[in-house]
């Protein structure tokens, strides 16, 4: 099982690979919907589409996974 289906398994939905800023904000706002977010690095083996920009400086993007938040009753 890959990293990425381990994830899909315990229940995060893969959103979107960014850098900064717009990382920094996308996290923000689905945090202020309700949602946990959880950073993975990004590898363009997981990705859809042209990655060459992305490959060049992999270390500055992070793809995006989040989830309900599961509520404590």
């Amino acid at each position: 099982m890959t990293p990425e289906e381990k994830l899909i398994s315990e229940g995060w939905e893969k959103q979107a690979t960014y850098d900064d800023p717009r990382l920094s904000e996308m996290v923000d706002v689905y945090k202020e919907i309700g949602f946990e977010v959880h950073l993975e690095p990004f590898n363009a083996a997981n990705e859809e589409g042209c990655t060459g920009c992305m490959a060049i400086s992999p270390d500055q993007f992070k793809t995006i996974y989040t989830r309900k938040k599961v509520s404590a009753n």
